[in-house]
């Protein structure tokens, strides 16, 4: 029975590696918007595409990014400056995108962009912190993908969103996980409003991967400077030792478990943009496959328990 059940489930992946295979044709007319294109997975994305043969439209938030990047490319990448959580410059890209694509429409928009902090216990945080990370993180892939869905109809393109493992489970407080639940339910619905019309939806669950979403720099200072402005009596209430050790478990085991290989991911997106048949989910990562995707699964009694064992003691008074 297990022989049996064993060959069934190479003969699924043999067929599935077979069907999805075959990569759509006319790339030199196929346009792709990429917002994030700074650093990181949207970076090397946009270099990828471009050697691909696809138009690609690359949106960074600084002047260096664009610079480097058309140093980097072909002639036929174009950089512009975006800001995804103004609507201002969403919308100035936007009809750029659109004089520039013409009838023809868009063939693909890969809502990239986003922050890691700040991060930290709930009650460390303010509204306005949720604010400005939902602004970027969540609001800014709506504003971006409504911007141009009637261009990316028109073609029966796709819009590929980068979401998370936390988008699908918690293991952390603040706005960052919020932000990816978030995702992945603008994501489910609209893949099922833009059935109809033609157009795939796919989404992106990364695991951990050295960007500088996990950079242990970027989340250090932040933790640092979220416990600094902290009231007392807060800092009372978690004890002395838990910045240190939340300082220790960020240099040791953030930086430990994340991967190098950004490629994972960048060969995920590419493939929701290129592939004839592409997937409705990606999971790259040997954590986001055998661990986070699992456990998001359990019972939340069970999650519950490995987290809170994991987690950091509290050794102040309550």
């Amino acid at each position: 029975m297990f022989v049996y059940l064993l060959c069934l489930a190479v003969l699924y992946y043999v067929y599935r590696w077979i069907r999805e295979l075959p990569r759509v044709s006319d790339k030199d007319r196929k346009y792709v918007y990429i917002t994030g294109c700074d650093s990181g997975f949207g970076n090397l994305l946009a270099r990828h595409l471009d050697k691909e043969g696809f138009r690609v439209i690359a949106g960074c938030y600084s002047e260096k990014g664009e610079e480097e990047l058309r140093k980097a490319c072909s002639g036929s990448l174009t950089t512009t400056h975006l800001d995804v959580a103004s609507e201002d410059s969403v919308d100035r890209v936007a009809a750029m995108i659109k004089d520039k694509v013409g009838e023809r429409g868009l063939w693909a928009v890969v809502n990239n962009a986003g922050v890691s902090v700040p991060s930290a216990p709930c009650d460390w945080l303010t509204i306005k912190d949720y604010k400005g990370m939902l602004d970027v993180n969540l609001n800014g892939v709506i504003a971006v993908t409504l911007s141009v869905l009637p261009l990316i109809k028109k073609a029966k393109g796709r819009v590929v969103n980068v979401a998370s493992v936390f988008g699908r489970i918690s293991p952390t407080g603040g706005p960052y996980t919020v932000s990816k639940y978030g995702v992945e339910g603008f994501n489910d619905c609209l893949r099922l409003n833009m059935a109809q019309f033609g157009v795939k939806v796919l989404c992106i669950e990364p695991g951990f991967f050295k960007t500088n979403v996990t950079n242990v720099d970027i989340l250090s200072r932040s933790t640092r400077m979220l416990w600094d402005r902290l009231p007392q009596q807060v800092k009372d209430e978690y004890g002395p030792e838990f910045l240190p050790k939340a300082l220790a478990m960020i240099s040791g085991k953030v930086a430990k478990i994340s991967d190098g290989d950004l490629m994972k991911v960048v060969r995920c997106m590419e493939h929701a943009v290129a592939a004839v048949r592409p997937r409705t989910r990606y999971s790259p990562g040997w954590d986001a496959k055998f661990f986070w995707l699992p456990m998001s699964y359990m019972p939340s009694c069970i999650t519950d328990y490995i987290l809170l064992k994991e987690s950091i003691p509290i050794t102040g008074s309550n």
